[in-house]
């Protein structure tokens, strides 16, 4: 779970659960709920502003692993590609979504484990 990974970590890091809440500016009250898995869904905004702290990626943080389940991706997906070309998004642009992208995912999963 995210508490755990942002506890090891931190603990690699030789930083405190003070300092890593002061510099995140979260309470350490908030990062302690965090780290002992009492709170499971923290936003998106909090994990980025832990990952920068520790000096991580948020897929490193979260430790997501991309699986290949289907060859072939679904008409939906093929659709929705589709109209974000049309509606002139290029690929290149795509990627700067990725990090939303990982946050949905890691939620999902922690929505799926409930």
């Amino acid at each position: 779970m995210i508490g755990n990974n942002i506890f090891e970590i931190r603990k690699k890091r030789g930083l405190t659960l003070s300092e890593l809440a002061e510099r995140a500016s979260i309470s350490k009250s908030y990062l302690s709920n965090i780290e002992r898995n009492l709170n499971q869904n923290p936003s998106i905004q909090v994990i980025h502003k832990i990952a920068g702290v520790l000096n991580v990626d948020l897929k490193t943080l979260l430790k997501t692993e991309f699986t290949n389940i289907e060859q072939y991706p679904d008409k939906e997906w093929i659709d929705l590609a589709y109209e974000l070309k049309n509606s002139g998004i290029k690929k290149e642009q795509i990627q700067e979504y990725k990090t939303i992208i990982e946050f949905i995912k890691w939620q999902n999963s922690n929505l799926e484990k409930k």
